[in-house]
């Protein structure tokens, strides 16, 4: 411990950086792209579903400009064909009688490397008060999307359920409920005091997968699927009542009718089953892998270098 100290204070004389450590938490708001939240739409996808996020986190500084961070985030994700498209601007988009909604609780692990666009001082204490940073690497998070059930409001777990044919002859295997993830993103820290620093971040989360919200392909077949409980949760397009909010669509399945069948609207619900049929394409054509986002506020507090030895006695 002597030793440490004094390298410690030798190297604050010379004048060598000093590494340190910090602990953190963070809450903040998390958004989902996907086969329910296009791309073509972010403000819309970013706003329209938000949820909840929060996390814990262990950094280390290495240098003046480098650092390596260590990070669990709760978080929850979430999507919906009516809530996004039941607005005058999108009412025409026929993912509206699809009528597939989910919700995630994403549970990850990640590893970044942090690179200070402003560096650091000699020492935590001589760090700059205003900070600007990018960041990077590898995480692991484990997810299982939900679907509400209409006749009770309970959350039925969907990967089981192969929405989709998966674990059927000719259809692919399960889906995984742990994914690789690429985090990347930037952030901005303020120094409160000698100790305490703030941040605000903006993460992406790039994915392998294309099920976060259990759509990415086409319906099954027919003959594919034969439980009712299966197939009540693979195909929703003839839900009269939304299962999350228990809206009647059938006015908005009415306009969306209109826009195509020049004045001859029937039954809109028939309308909404004959687009969404066995065989017929479930996700987006061509398939592309989901992400989501957080956006986080961070209170980090900047752990002691020194190594303090209690008092013989």
């Amino acid at each position: 411990g002597m030793l440490l100290a004094g390298g410690q204070a030798m190297a604050q004389r010379l004048g060598a950086f000093v590494p340190y450590s910090t602990v953190g938490v963070g809450v903040g708001t998390s958004s989902y792209y996907g086969d329910m939240a296009g791309y073509r739409r972010p403000v819309q996808s970013t706003f329209g579903m938000l949820r909840w996020s929060a996390g814990v986190n262990y950094t280390r500084h290495f240098t003046p400009r480098f650092a390596a961070r260590a990070a669990f985030n709760y978080a929850r994700i979430a999507g919906d064909d009516y809530t996004i498209n039941a607005k005058p601007k999108y009412e025409s988009d026929v993912r509206l009688a699809r009528g597939l909604h989910f919700r995630n609780d994403l549970k990850e692990f990640s590893v970044v490397g942090i690179y200070k666009l402003i560096p650091d001082g000699r020492n935590y204490e001589h760090r700059n008060p205003f900070g600007a940073y990018l960041f990077g690497g590898l995480g692991l998070t484990a997810h299982n999307p939900k679907a509400k059930e209409s006749a009770d409001g309970s959350w039925v777990k969907l990967q089981p359920l192969g929405t989709e044919g998966q674990g059927q002859p000719g259809y692919h295997k399960p889906y995984s409920l742990v994914q690789m993830v690429i985090p990347m993103g930037l952030g901005l820290r303020y120094k409160i005091n000698s100790r305490m620093d703030i941040s605000a971040e903006l993460g992406f989360r790039f994915t392998f997968t294309d099920y976060l919200d259990d759509v990415a392909g086409n319906y099954a077949a027919a003959d594919a699927l034969t439980d009712p409980n299966v197939i009540k949760f693979a195909n929703r397009s003839g839900e009269q009542f939304t299962a999350r909010k228990g809206v009647d669509r059938t006015e908005a399945l009415t306009k969306l009718q209109s826009f195509s069948a020049n004045g001859n609207v029937g039954d809109p619900f028939q309308y909404a089953q004959n687009l969404n049929y066995a065989g017929g394409a479930r996700g987006n054509s061509p398939s592309t892998n989901d992400t989501y986002m957080f956006g986080m506020i961070h209170l980090n507090y900047i752990l002691p270098s020194q190594i303090k030895c209690p008092p013989l006695r």
